[in-house]
């Protein structure tokens, strides 16, 4: 299984704490978030930042959390935790057993 990482890990944007691009850009809510710490097995929200409001999205900036839906379902790093926590699994074989029923 590959490690468990958190977004700016995977991203490597810089915006964690004490990050190369925190003083200039701002400390992400993700990595700032300890209300968050250890869902997923993450570090503050570094593994649920799809869920939190005022997150960095890797194409949009910073992301109000209406705008996150479509933007974090096309995430590689979204789709990875939700592979890794069997969340995504479970979705398709949902959909498979859903289609054989039919």
């Amino acid at each position: 299984m590959k490690s468990r990482i958190n977004c700016w890990e995977f991203m490597k944007c810089g915006r964690e704490i004490n990050g190369e691009r925190a003083k200039d850009l701002g400390v992400c809510a993700a990595a700032a978030n300890p209300q968050a710490d250890g869902i997923n097995g993450g570090i503050n929200g570094g593994r649920i930042c799809w869920a939190l409001v005022g997150t960095y999205s890797c194409h949009a900036g910073k992301s109000l959390f209406s705008e996150k839906k479509n933007l974090c379902f096309d995430c590689e790093f979204h789709r990875r935790v939700l592979s890794e926590e069997g969340i995504l699994d479970l979705e398709i074989k949902k959909k498979v057993r859903k289609k054989r029923s039919s």
